[in-house]
């Protein structure tokens, strides 16, 4: 039997058993005088138990050990077995995270343990510009924080997003937002006391968590990203909290020791 006739009694395409020749689970037959490559039932027996096989999910591969056993197979689909439980649980874990994200209306590229708190915080008002800075914040915060860092992270914005703290942090951002060419040095100062009374207990909280979150490889990374986000008032701004929070960790520890 020619290719296309043996492709049809097996199932495959004649791409595939080409393919089949080319990585060597099937030999290449011999070809008749006029050119075409010629079958007999023994290759399409061995296209048959390659379609079986890989049914299971056994690599390519991997079957030529098997078609010619040399190998055993009952070692081979315990390998299978497991890889196929790991594959599970992972998807499981995955429809579990997509589970949390859509109960929460967040978007997919959110971090699902912060998902609840960034959901909230973004509809209780907070300017559009911010909400993006505060969520693309929270992507960069989650990855430099690691797995252990991450409930410290999350207890974060739960606490910004606690319903006491939420009408404080969605005016003193709507402040932040206003900042610019026209705002007054009582503005900055309005703006600074708000959230060194409010905002920057919360601040520190996180910034002295124990174990210790270590954010110095993100100090570089969130000027850069502000430089290309915030005006230049909002810049002086967050340089001015940084200031003040700075001298306020450097008291509290000194009252410590």
């Amino acid at each position: 039997m020619r290719s296309g006739e043996l492709a049809r009694l097996a199932g495959v395409t004649v791409r595939a058993l080409r393919h089949y020749h080319q990585i060597g689970v099937v030999a290449e037959p011999a070809r008749s005088v006029n050119g075409y490559r010629e079958y007999d039932v023994h290759d399409l027996i061995r296209v048959l138990r390659i379609k079986r096989m890989a049914s299971l999910g056994i690599p390519l591969d991997q079957m030529p050990e098997l078609l010619d056993d040399t190998r055993n197979g009952g070692e081979l689909l315990d390998e299978l077995d497991a890889e196929l439980a790991g594959q599970i649980d992972r998807l499981t874990r995955q429809r579990d995270l997509i589970a949390q994200l859509r109960n929460h209306d967040a978007s997919p590229d959110l971090p699902p343990e912060l998902a609840p708190f960034l959901t909230v915080l973004a509809s209780a008002g907070m300017p559009p510009e911010l909400a993006r800075f505060d969520r693309d914040q929270s992507v960069l915060l989650a990855h430099l924080v690691g797995t252990d860092g991450l409930p410290h992270l999350a207890q974060f914005y739960e606490r910004l997003s606690d319903p006491r703290l939420l009408p404080v942090v969605a005016a003193v951002s709507e402040r932040f937002a206003k900042l610019g060419p026209d705002s007054t040095e009582h503005d900055f100062a309005e703006l600074t006391e708000g959230i060194m009374t409010t905002i920057a207990p919360v601040v520190e909280d996180f910034a002295t968590s124990d174990p210790p979150v270590d954010l110095s490889a993100a100090v570089e990374i969130f000027a850069g990203y502000a430089t290309d986000l915030l005006n230049e008032q909002q810049r002086l701004a967050l340089a001015e909290l940084e200031r003040r929070l700075g001298d306020r960790r450097k008291t509290w520890a000194s009252c410590r020791a």
